[in-house]
């Protein structure tokens, strides 16, 4: 049985999350996730980020957001930016580490262990800052892709790495309960739904 004075947050770079698991060929279960964890500890707190495209009449990540909403996850999002880059392609720019830092910072105090699901290198520096709160760190990401999700310093911080493929069989979605693909979507994130909960199917640059 796991010691319910274990207290965890998880902290779910949700582009970031989506990219590594599509690289390794599988869907989060986001309900078998969030059973995971729970069986881990005592579960304070799921922060899931993403930020949306919101000029869109349907913004496909909206029934995600809104099925983690209404179990057991605290959704945080902002509104994408769009620019034209050097060679004239529209690109849309979807930053949640400040939010993600910010959130991190403040419940540091209150929980014994952070799970990161991310491979952004840019929280080194939010990892040592929680360690230096004498809270531990997990970070989930992999290295069994070409290259590897997960940036180098990200990983020698965390104090324990995870690699993403161990947990397929965890927090996986069976390959039987994925939806007939759709044809291909030009919105910034897609998903299906599926009757355990949803999915992502598309991605933007980050």
């Amino acid at each position: 049985m796991p010691s319910t004075s274990n207290k965890i947050a998880l902290f779910i770079d949700g582009a970031n999350l989506y990219a590594t698991a599509k690289t390794l060929g599988f869907d989060i279960d986001y309900k078998r996730l969030l059973r995971e964890f729970q069986g881990r500890g005592t579960l304070v707190r799921a922060f899931y980020y993403t930020a949306i495209i919101e000029d869109q009449e349907y913004s496909s990540i909206r029934p995600l957001i809104d099925w983690l909403d209404y179990n057991g996850y605290t959704v945080v999002t902002k509104a994408t930016k769009e620019f034209i880059d050097a060679s004239g392609r529209r690109k849309v720019k979807g930053n949640m580490d400040i939010e993600l830092a910010v959130d991190a910072m403040e419940l540091a105090e209150h929980v014994d262990q952070i799970v990161l699901f991310s491979g952004d290198g840019d929280f080194r520096s939010l990892v040592e800052a929680v360690q230096r709160r004498g809270v531990r760190v997990t970070v989930v990401s992999t290295i069994s892709s070409q290259p590897p999700m997960i940036a180098d310093e990200l990983r020698r911080q965390a104090d324990v790495f995870t690699d993403l493929m161990e947990l397929q069989a965890k927090i996986g979605r069976d390959p039987s309960e994925r939806p007939a693909p759709r044809e291909p979507r030009h919105h910034a994130h897609s998903l299906q739904r599926s009757t355990i909960a949803p999915r992502h199917d598309d991605e933007y640059d980050d």
